[in-house]
């Protein structure tokens, strides 16, 4: 229940920024919602309802590599965010360019990050970006900056390029807030301790597609028979792992430390 209310607040944040900052400006936002908004002001039909239907082949490709959970979120995500833009006028709260594409570049980046943090995504190219970004080192704010360029592209093509200079200033702070909020390109070592290795095992391959490495031990103290259980995760993978050790060994032993670097395969195909 949390998880969705932080993610309807973060999706009508979104379309706070992109109603009363970026589109009374024709400043784009980025991703397939950069492209609604172009599809928006170049139809007559709603930028909303260009949102919902874009993104429907996306959410099918993230249902597979992402998994039900942040799919579904990311529904929940797509369809209030559709309904906010629709509902919400679109009032130009200054009449300064320049403020516009400040504060809907870090208003939108900050409720993206917000959905980002609690196991979601706003669609489009954000499920793109978050199955790079688990596959790689590279962060999604940095992916979505590098990604939106060809929207920058056809925002200078079709409206003028001061247009897409500040369409491009918007969506750097975007992927700044983003990257700020929201940290799953951080690589973290988990390492556990526990005498029901096997039981966990089974369900960390369903639900987390990382590989795990396994060795026997035994406790100092007691002498007892344990596994310890090595794995390398994104940030926000952590907590879930966490409940589903704890669901099976309540006295497991989890140890957590950062990652500097990984070489090799990263992701469990």
């Amino acid at each position: 229940m949390k998880k969705n209310i932080m993610v309807i607040a973060g999706s009508l944040l979104v379309a706070f920024a992109f109603n009363f900052f970026l589109v009374p400006f024709e400043i784009l936002s980025s991703g397939v919602s950069g492209i609604a908004i172009l599809l928006g002001l170049l139809t007559p039909f709603d930028t909303g309802v260009f949102n919902l239907v874009l993104n429907i082949p996306i959410l099918i490709l993230g249902y597979y590599k992402l998994g039900k959970e942040i799919t579904i979120n990311t529904l929940v995500c797509v369809v209030t965010l559709s309904i906010f833009l629709y509902v919400l006028p679109v009032i130009s709260l200054t009449d300064n360019i320049l403020l516009s594409a400040i504060f809907g570049g870090v208003l939108g980046g900050i409720g993206i990050g917000v959905i980002m943090k609690f196991s979601a995504t706003s669609g489009g190219f954000d499920i793109i970006a978050m199955i790079i970004s688990r596959t790689s080192n590279f962060s999604v704010g940095l992916l979505l900056t590098g990604m939106n360029g060809v929207i920058v592209l056809f925002s200078g093509m079709i409206f003028d390029w001061n247009i897409a200079l500040y369409t491009l200033l918007s969506i750097y702070l975007t992927g700044a807030m983003i990257d700020k909020i929201h940290t799953n390109h951080i690589k973290l070592t988990m390492q556990i301790v526990t005498t029901k290795g096997e039981l966990i095992r089974e369900e960390l391959l369903q639900s987390i597609y990382r590989g795990i490495t396994i060795t026997d031990g035994y406790g100092g103290y007691t002498n007892e028979k344990k596994q310890i259980m090595m794995m390398v995760v994104t940030r926000y993978e952590t907590l879930q792992i966490k409940e589903i050790v704890r669901s099976h060994d309540e006295k497991a032993f989890i140890n957590v430390f950062e990652t500097v670097e990984v070489d090799g395969e990263f992701a469990r195909n």
